[in-house]
């Protein structure tokens, strides 16, 4: 039987998601925190002309009562053109409604309500470890019970390069040693887990060596590429050595192509965990302050550093002068569009991180009341319901931003977190419940430690049904060793 092999044209239609140059900065800047994006500020004054700086606008300490309060006008600037990149702008009339206003995000001023700034001890933290980055990550995920306790076995064995160099089975055995009988795991639950763990955000975790590493970030990134699996596995040593033409021959390509692949290899990240590995201090400055006034808790935006913008005087004269040429003219509009365009995207930004706050405020009253023991459990599509926006569009705005509030500076994300069943049938947070644990345990005799069983007796007393193997997980993941390691006598 012969088989022939030809070529053909066949036209296919199909949809495709297509991000514009656009549509990648308002993403980029609703993932900035409140410093990052007064950077990008300050970068776009620099790049754009049109764009310049309200003299005297720019908040060191907080927010003047001239800043709060203009909503409505910054609305209806932003309105001007509803957020179509595509349509023509009729900047002559933009020009005109604008004057001399500037603009300035949502949210007011950087007032807080406080009378003292916190101390710069609360603005430090440390770069967010692997382990605590994924698992916060996992909880989202959906899995079977056995993939999760799996999965959380996997992570807290890997490396600082984010690679898994224990053996499937040896995590399954060595968790089974210390479970009861019903809560032992087996090897498919182990290989269901290290697929969700390899899933997980950065792309390459759990792999074994570097060529799965690789492999699996190029499944993500490049899955229709048949070329790239090839040279992972059989041609890393000879792009080490730059020999292009070797592997040209033996592939049946170019030199060309393969210079080609080895700068998209370079994309690839080999040690997926390198990023959170450092012990460095980041300074941080809250994006959001949370305060009560009278009987009413109020959100107000940090406006420290951002500078009003408006639409440069000189430039409108040039668009509606006679003596400019079509080309200054047609430059002038593609920069005001592109000013338009950021401007609309910082209210867009602090629009949504007001509503995603406001939504959270509602949601944890309590804790803002009366501490992180009244933390209750919520999920990110509970706020997204409420807010109107995607899940991922809530995990962006709770990423890398803080909230400074009476009980002290928190990431927003720090809000999100699963329940664990109570008696009466009521949820209480898995967070509230690591505190509770650590208080239970900090209270001990030294002499006669409790052990994870007594715990759980004590949590039952409160109202808390917990199992022995959370406990033991939200144990290990405070840093506290067992109770045969805490006895003191």
């Amino acid at each position: 039987m012969e088989f022939k092999q030809s070529l053909r044209l066949q036209a296919k239609l199909q949809q495709t998601l297509a991000i514009t140059p656009q549509l990648q900065q308002a993403l980029k800047l609703l993932q900035l925190n409140h410093i990052e994006l007064v950077e990008q500020i300050q970068t776009e004054l620099m790049e754009n002309p049109t764009l310049e700086e309200v003299p005297g606008s720019v908040q060191i300490e907080g927010a003047t009562e001239a800043t709060i309060g203009q909503t409505s006008e910054r609305h209806d600037m932003a309105e001007q053109n509803n957020g179509a990149a595509t349509r023509e702008v009729d900047w002559n009339q933009v020009i005109e409604n604008m004057g001399d206003q500037g603009f300035r995000s949502e949210g007011g001023g950087g007032s807080s309500g406080m009378e003292e700034l916190p101390p710069i001890e609360t603005n430090l933290t440390e770069i967010e470890g692997l382990g605590a980055h994924l698992d916060w990550q996992l909880q989202m995920v959906c899995c079977t019970d056995r993939e999760r306790v799996a999965a959380q076995r996997i992570i807290h064995n890997l490396d600082e390069r984010g690679w898994l160099p224990l053996g499937l089975a040896d995590i399954v055995e060595a968790h089974n040693s210390t479970a009861s009988p019903d809560e032992q795991i087996d090897l498919e639950d182990a290989e269901g887990a290290l697929l969700v763990v390899q899933s997980l955000d950065p792309v390459g975790c759990g792999a074994r060596d570097l060529v799965d590493c690789l492999l699996i970030q190029a499944r993500i990134h490049f899955p229709e590429d048949p070329f790239i699996p090839d040279i992972i596995r059989h041609h890393l040593g000879d792009l080490e050595k730059r020999n292009y033409a070797g592997i040209a021959r033996a592939m049946g390509l170019e030199d060309e192509d393969v210079v080609e692949y080895h700068k998209m290899l370079k994309l690839l990240e080999p040690w997926p965990g390198r990023n959170y590995t450092g012990s460095e201090p980041q300074y941080i400055s809250p994006d959001v302050y949370v305060f009560k006034i009278g009987d009413e808790w109020q959100v107000s935006q940090n406006e420290d550093g951002m500078p009003k913008l408006r639409i440069s005087r000189y430039y409108q004269n040039v668009l509606t002068g006679k003596d400019s040429t079509r080309a200054e003219r047609d430059y002038i509009k593609e920069r005001l569009s592109s000013a338009d365009f950021l401007l609309k995207s910082i209210w867009r930004r602090q629009d949504t991180i007001g509503k995603v706050m406001r939504s959270i405020l509602r949601r944890q009253e309590a804790f803002f009341e009366r501490g992180p023991d009244f933390l209750k459990p919520m999920v990110l599509k509970d706020v997204a319901e409420e807010v109107g926006v995607h899940e991922s569009t809530v995990s962006r705005v709770t990423s890398n931003k803080y909230v400074q509030c009476p009980q002290g500076l928190y990431e927003l994300k720090y809000f999100f977190n699963n329940g664990v069943n109570a008696v009466h049938g009521e949820q209480v947070a898995a967070e509230a419940v690591k505190r509770r644990i650590k208080k239970l345990i900090s209270g001990e005799d030294g002499a006669a430690p409790l052990s994870d069983d007594q715990v759980v007796g004590l949590l039952k007393r409160e109202n808390i049904d917990i199992a022995r193997r959370t406990v033991a997980k939200y144990r290990e993941a405070l840093g506290i060793p067992p109770s045969s390691k805490r006895r003191t006598v």
